[in-house]
């Protein structure tokens, strides 16, 4: 669609940018970007690259004067620009800056503590402790208890998984046995533990130790949300992860758009519960037992708004259209089948066992597909041009 140009422009912050991009594009929504120097969405024919930010440093980075300068170009348009953000480092700086912030854009955003917790693995454990979410077992490791030797976690049961507080460039640093980077370390065994310790204890931060649920990563099952300003529910949609890469632990290389009845009734109820404002992704693993539990939340966009998008709840359009007092465009009540692949979702189905003629026809079939766009493919021969030259082909 194209976009209505004397409309204000909604400005994307952070990596991964492209596919909120797809979903504002299919809007028609005049769209700009503040993307990382690597990211492919800065190539799109659909959005103004406004300037390049590494939002992977330390947060203390994202300061005031980059809010001014953000401000700054705000107040050089037409009308307030409405602002997302597709990475927790942009989703803690609009927050942290909101006030400032404020004085050139518009932007949907929950409390600032529960912003803190739902970022920081360390302050969610204590919000599901005290609000008793139903999260797997879980126990924090200090910097100063990580120093101090290897912990007792028998009591959570082998095997268990240990993340950090926070995904920041000292974590990317660790490796598993496979030399590949995941989202959290799987720990089969006690022996196992003590192995990688000395590695992981130098970190400096809190460290999480959490049960691992049993089962595959097909089990990750998502519940997509707006609230408005009243907290009422306006837009919503269930998902489901078909294939990670790596395959245990991994990133999303495939999923679908679903429409699951107790998905979508214990995200109601955990939306209620942390009365939560603006857009939220709430990731469940289902147990061998059906039980959904509760690994983290997330309240920014997602590459999972392109293939909502194509399934009829377009999440970020609802958002801008409230932001803007345009009317709201109509979500779907039963969101329509899609499945969204990336182009590394060839490495995770040739691990999982997956014949490449099946995998060449379930991408082909994909409603959605990440980077490319037949009259946008300016990011995607990015991205492949940025991989080519620096080596990294997984």
């Amino acid at each position: 669609m194209a976009a209505d140009q004397s409309a204000p422009t909604a400005l994307v912050l952070g990596g991964g940018a492209v596919e909120v991009i797809r979903s504002l594009q299919l809007a028609g929504i005049p769209t700009a970007v503040v993307s990382t120097p690597s990211d492919p969405s800065k190539h799109s024919t659909y959005a103004r690259s406004i300037f390049t930010w590494d939002w992977s440093q330390e947060l203390d980075k994202h300061d005031e004067a980059l809010a001014d300068r953000l401000v700054a170009w705000a107040l050089t348009q037409p009308k307030a620009p409405v602002i997302f953000y597709s990475s927790d480092q942009a989703l803690i700086f609009v927050s942290r800056h909101r006030d400032r912030l404020s004085r050139g854009f518009r932007f949907a955003i929950p409390d600032a503590d529960l912003v803190e917790a739902m970022v920081d693995k360390g302050l969610f454990a204590n919000l599901a402790d005290r609000m008793s979410l139903p999260v797997p077992a879980t126990k924090l490791i200090s910097p100063e208890q990580a120093a101090a030797g290897v912990p007792d976690l028998s009591d959570l049961g082998y095997p268990l998984i240990i993340k950090p507080e926070r995904r920041d460039r000292s974590w990317r640093d660790i490796k598993d046995t496979d030399e590949i980077k995941v989202k959290a370390l799987v720990v089969e065994s006690a022996e196992r533990l003590r192995e990688m310790w000395p590695t992981v204890a130098t970190l400096g931060h809190t460290l999480v130790a959490q049960q691992y649920v049993l089962g595959a990563e097909s089990e990750i099952e998502s519940y997509h949300v707006y609230a408005d300003e009243t907290g009422e529910i306006i837009a919503e949609f269930t998902g489901k992860k078909i294939r990670t890469y790596p395959v245990s632990c991994g990133f999303t290389t495939a999923l679908a758009i679903t429409d699951v009845p107790d998905v979508l009734n214990m995200g109601r109820k955990l939306t209620e519960q942390l009365d939560l404002r603006g857009i939220a992704k709430f990731d469940f693993k289902r147990s061998p037992d059906g039980e959904l539990l509760l690994f983290e939340i997330n309240a920014r966009t997602s590459l999972w708004n392109h293939p909502g998008a194509r399934a009829g709840v377009n999440i970020p359009a609802v958002v801008y259209a409230d932001l803007t007092g345009r009317p709201r465009p109509v979500m779907a009540a039963h969101p329509r089948p899609v499945t969204w692949v990336h182009p590394k979702d060839i490495l995770a189905a040739r691990a999982s066992g997956e014949s490449m003629r099946s995998w060449a026809w379930f991408a082909l079939r994909s409603q959605a597909k990440a980077f490319w766009n037949w009259r946008d493919p300016g990011p995607f021969l990015g991205m492949a041009i940025s991989r080519a030259r620096s080596g990294d082909f997984t």
